[in-house]
């Protein structure tokens, strides 16, 4: 049974003027990220509207109040089986933990399109995966952290929450590049921020207090934060202790407040998805194989590094400042 938090979350859309005819006019997809208050999931949604509505398809978003409550996304999965949508568009909380809802909506004949963050071992029961390389994502920012501190230095690693698929694989990626670096040293690289900004910002202050040196500065020459909240975690703590822009700093995600600090020198660098893209792709390949046509198994949408020099440039714009507003507010 929902409870009444998670029946406020849950907004229908029904996109009345596509072109689809017969074919795509009663399908129904429900649309389920790992959150709803972050910009990269508010982009998401856009995306997913603008498909709804060039497929002339109804969805259905919804998602959990935290993005650590594995018990409400399973849940919000089981009920759209129930409710008997055509398919489900998902972004995992936990690559082991949602096997089993999904596993059984296949059974029941309900598809499922997986977005953002991957499931273990998934193929045979999804249809396919729309999401950032997120391996490349972090090398890009280990190639970016090493070349800001010349090839040598302490580096931080501050992870995100254990059994995301998608941070993992950029965690994964950033120490592989560092590794190419003989002289850089990665001195600490199991701390978790945690699914909220404060729970981050609290690890972030942790790992600043850790690493005090005499002089009231950090011994450590460059940070890496895998995602929206830990790279905003991470620079209110450093904002607290007067370091920001004091110690190298590359981030994962945009949102106002990081190109901002990208602007002010407090962020050295911002890896860079495309989430509209993700949440359109997504939808629109759930589309395509509800009307029986071939789809791409795996679908890459693209990252980019976001700097200072480069932030307004148009290719880069496009990602960190879609028109989210056109999106978000149809009818």
């Amino acid at each position: 049974m929902k409870t009444f938090a998670t029946a406020l979350l849950f907004v229908a859309l029904t996109a009345a003027c596509g072109d689809g005819g017969e074919t795509t006019k009663d399908i129904s997809i429900a649309v389920i990220p790992k959150g709803t208050t972050h910009v990269f999931w508010q982009s998401i949604h856009a995306g997913a509207n603008k498909a709804a509505k060039e497929a002339g398809v109804t969805i259905y978003w919804m998602g959990p109040e935290k993005e650590d409550d594995r018990r409400q996304q399973i849940s919000l999965v089981d009920n759209q089986v129930m409710k008997g949508v055509s398919g489900i568009v998902l972004a995992p909380l936990d690559s082991k933990a949602l096997r089993r809802p999904v596993e059984d909506a296949h059974r029941r004949g309900v598809p499922t399109v997986v977005i953002d963050s991957d499931l273990d071992d998934a193929e045979d029961f999804t249809v396919g995966f729309v999401a950032t390389d997120n391996y490349q994502g972090g090398k890009l920012a280990g190639e970016r952290l090493a070349e800001l501190i010349g090839g040598e230095g302490r580096v931080v690693l501050l992870r995100y929450m254990e059994g995301s698929a998608s941070t993992e694989k950029r965690e994964r990626g950033f120490l592989d590049a560092i590794a190419e670096y003989p002289n850089v040293e990665v001195v600490s690289e199991e701390q978790y921020g945690g699914a909220t900004t404060s729970s981050a910002q609290q690890a972030a202050e942790n790992l600043l207090l850790r690493f005090k040196d005499d002089e009231g500065g950090v011994a450590f020459d460059g940070v890496f934060t895998p995602n929206e909240s830990t790279t905003y975690g991470m620079l209110q703590a450093l904002r607290r202790v007067r370091l920001a822009g004091a110690v190298r700093f590359v981030g994962f995600d945009a949102s106002e407040p990081l190109i901002d600090a990208l602007r002010a020198d407090e962020i050295d660098g911002l890896v860079t998805q495309n989430p509209f893209k993700m949440g359109y792709l997504g939808v629109k390949t759930m589309v395509a194989h509800l009307k029986g046509e071939k789809i791409e198994r795996r679908v890459d949408t693209g990252v980019k590094l976001a700097t200072k020099e480069n932030l307004e440039s148009e290719e880069i714009q496009a990602l960190v400042n879609p028109d989210l507003d056109k999106w978000l507010n149809v009818e």
